[in-house]
């Protein structure tokens, strides 16, 4: 694809008024511009312009922020461009925030724009009416089950009749599960009982990948844990704060706290990595609610990546013997977000028999970021090309994730790079090595 940036004085909207303030300014104060975040920008790699850089895009906010650019034109096409993936923070000398200037950009263009009619529609049924309803999620995913049972996927994707848009969003879904959990009980512990955690099972996770969910819970009891289900929880509201959609953020938020607050946890779990450093966040975007901000403090305080807290809690460590050529793509939620890159690697070589094989660059997107592979296809495909080829060098057999969209991602990317792996998520692969001890 070719990138044309457009030239800064295309601009009419009201200045980044949003952008004006002491955080913001702070925020951008600590960018030195030494360039290191450079190379590790995917849209850079594809792109090679300094506007699709973040340093660049700090140079944008600080502009929109001076009253210097609007909020359309070269503001809103270069910071719509990035995928969130934080991997600048990672390489970062000074501590840069990115992710908070980032989240603070998307918020001021959703303030200043005022979207077409159909993006207003999709808007209220994806993020507001879906996503928030596990049963409607759940209904939706047994239309696309029947889809795929009857045969009309095949035809759909060889016939490729549909529009590109759709084409780019069909070819994202996974293959369905055939049933859900149940939810209405607390899942008990076996053998010794080392205390009550509480599992946030997801949206599109439990509706299109409730195999992971299952196997989640299921390694956590037999590490001693008894899983509980908090009635009442939502979204994490990662899909919502992507979009901007800041204030509906903070609603799922509330939402989410409130319901973990039945009873004293050991934990609440989460199994997404995206889902995760959304969650991990609550504190910070609930700062200024006189009702919310100390419970939003505890819920962080206890908060833990299901690899996290089974790094620190494998109190039975599997046995069963797999033999695979595996190799691990990160979360980049889970690595430059929440700063998790041990604890998967370390869970993975616990298995006897797998034989662990590095990225040359894991710590590159995979270009799903959230809906980033439905709303920029075109880039999320080169960014993904690239990713396969560093999988493709490995010759693994197993490709293990830690994060819904990076599963979804990679099932469409072994399909598209004519790879020959299996995509699991790291608990499957754990729990696959508990159900072999147990048959031997």
């Amino acid at each position: 694809m070719t990138h044309q940036p457009v030239p800064l004085a295309a601009t009419s909207r009201t200045p980044a008024n949003a952008l004006d303030n002491d955080h913001i300014r702070d925020l951008m104060g600590q960018c030195i511009h030494c360039g290191l975040c450079l190379t590790a920008c995917p849209t850079y790699n594809v792109f090679h312009t300094e506007m699709d850089s973040p340093r660049g895009r700090i140079a944008l906010i600080g502009a929109a922020a001076d009253g210097r650019i609007g909020l359309d034109g070269p503001f809103e096409e270069h910071i719509e461009l990035c995928l969130g993936c934080r991997a600048c923070e990672t390489a970062c000398p000074s501590g840069v925030q990115y992710g908070m200037l980032y989240e603070a950009a998307r918020s001021a263009i959703e303030e200043s724009r005022t979207p077409s009619r159909f993006e207003r529609a999709a808007r209220w049924l994806g993020l507001r009416q879906l996503m928030p309803h596990q049963g409607r999620l759940r209904l939706l995913a047994r239309a696309m089950k029947l889809y795929q049972l009857t045969g009309i996927q095949q035809v759909v994707r060889s016939l490729k009749f549909l529009p590109k848009n759709l084409q780019d969003m069909e070819a994202l879904l996974p293959p369905l599960p055939d049933a859900y959990p149940d939810y209405s009980q607390p899942a008990p512990a076996i053998g010794e009982k080392r205390g009550d955690v509480a599992f946030l099972y997801g949206c599109v996770q439990d509706a299109f990948m409730s195999g992971v969910n299952t196997a989640s819970v299921r390694v956590l009891q037999r590490n001693g844990y008894e899983v509980h289900f908090p009635l009442l929880q939502t979204c994490c509201g990662a899909a919502q704060l992507h979009s901007g959609e800041h204030a509906l953020t903070q609603d799922l938020a509330r939402s989410n706290i409130a319901a973990c607050r039945d009873r004293d946890y050991v934990a609440i779990i989460s199994n997404a990595g995206g889902c995760g450093a959304t969650l991990k966040q609550y504190d910070h975007l609930l700062a200024d609610d006189p009702h919310y901000s100390n419970w939003a403090q505890e819920f962080v305080a206890k908060l833990k990546d299901i690899n996290e807290f089974l790094a620190d809690h494998l109190h039975n460590p599997p046995t069963g013997q797999i033999d695979a050529r595996i190799t691990y793509v990160d979360s980049c939620h889970l690595r430059h977000g929440q700063k998790i890159v041990r604890q998967p690697r370390q869970l993975i070589q616990a298995i006897p028999g797998v034989e662990l094989i590095e990225l040359n660059q894991p710590d590159m997107c995979c270009g799903s970021a959230g809906i980033y592979n439905i709303v920029q296809p075109e880039t999320a495909n080169q960014i993904l090309d690239a990713k396969m080829t560093d999988v493709a060098q490995t010759h693994a057999t197993t490709i293990v994730t830690a994060n819904t969209g990076c599963h979804m991602q990679m099932i469409y990317g072994v399909r598209k790079a004519n790879i020959e792996a299996e995509v699991i998520h790291l608990v499957e692969l754990l729990d696959r090595s508990y159900f072999k001890a147990d048959a031997a």
